[in-house]
């Protein structure tokens, strides 16, 4: 059991890098901190997510687009 959880935790770890990374990338992007939460947490494409944005799209549209 020891050796399965010395496993997981290096995934969990890495897996919430990725998520706060992508946070940061949708914040940047002009996404409302709630939104971006949202988004982060998904399997989202994160360059669509960006290229909505940028193309006009209000973040709660772009929001209903990707999930």
């Amino acid at each position: 059991m020891s050796e399965m959880t010395q496993i997981l935790e290096p995934r969990f770890d890495e897996r919430s890098k990725v998520e706060s990374w992508r946070l940061h990338v949708l914040i940047e992007a002009g996404y409302p901190l709630a939104v971006a939460e949202r988004i982060a947490v998904s399997d989202a494409d994160l360059h669509l997510a960006c290229e909505l944005l940028a193309s006009g799209c209000a973040p709660a549209t772009a929001a209903e687009i990707l999930l």
